[in-house]
């Protein structure tokens, strides 16, 4: 069943209004349990390109759900995507407004850097990794508008994967200079560790993820451009921070990269 004609432009202008105000909405779902997996990326597209039409600018894409321990858990067989805009990207030395945000977690991630245009459907991480300049490390900040922090997985993707920022590191290498799957870190908050994980934990080599991405853009006949930034999914469990927190992630071969919350 599908969305009764008009309902899509509801649901994104409720979106844009929880995410430029930092409010809490009702999951979708429970009003619309029609809303399916494809009616919610489209509406997540919809909702970038409302953004894009105020001179927002697409950077990049990110992933989600990239574990398959996770996808296993809330039983799923594939991960999600989101987009990133270039109002998304903050700086390790200006401190997060913590104002601006609901109930944010944070993740380390390793971020690919595209050196060429990369599209179709059938690309695999060994095309992934020819087109890539370098990868980076990477912290995301993840904030779903949803009430406590409760959603299906329609209400997520419609919301861009509960996109909110992400810093990324100045450390640039290219992906032939490390074994990207081995490239481990560890996440600290205000000092004591809180997680650790390695580039495996991402579909077993991160660069896995990103063909993903790139053949599920591909089916939309949308794809990557050369400059654009892949987040690729989260190296181990997302932290929840708060006012006057620091959340350090340091890489193994990466260098390390920060935040602090305000």
């Amino acid at each position: 069943m599908r969305l009764a004609q008009g309902i899509d432009k509801e649901i994104v202008d409720t979106l844009l209004y929880a995410q430029k105000e930092g409010k809490t909405i009702t999951k979708f779902t429970d009003q619309y349990p029609e809303l399916t997996i494809n009616g919610a990326y489209d509406i997540q597209h919809q909702l970038i390109e409302t953004y894009m039409r105020t001179g927002v600018k697409r950077i990049g894409v990110k992933l989600g759900l990239t574990s398959k321990a996770k996808q296993k858990m809330i039983g799923i067989n594939e991960a999600i995507y989101g987009y990133l805009l270039h109002n998304m990207l903050a700086y390790e030395w200006e401190p997060i407004d913590g104002r601006k945000l609901i109930h944010p977690k944070a993740e380390p991630e390793i971020a690919f850097i595209m050196g060429e245009d990369l599209q179709g459907t059938t690309i695999t991480a060994k095309d992934v990794l020819h087109v890539t300049a370098y990868v980076a490390p990477a912290i995301e900040i993840i904030d779903s508008r949803y009430e406590n922090f409760r959603f299906l997985l329609p209400d997520v993707i419609a919301d861009n994967c509960s996109s909110s920022a992400f810093i990324l590191g100045s450390k640039w290498i290219k992906p032939s200079a490390l074994k990207i799957e081995q490239e481990g870190v560890v996440m600290t908050k205000n000092g004591e560790v809180q997680t650790v994980g390695a580039g495996a934990a991402v579909l077993n080599h991160p660069a896995e993820a990103v063909a993903w991405a790139v053949n599920k853009l591909g089916e939309r006949n949308d794809g990557l451009k050369k400059g654009e930034i892949v987040l690729s999914g989260a190296l181990t469990e997302a932290i929840a921070f708060g006012h006057r927190d620091t959340v350090i992630a340091q890489f193994s071969s990466l260098g390390s990269i920060s935040f602090h919350c305000k």
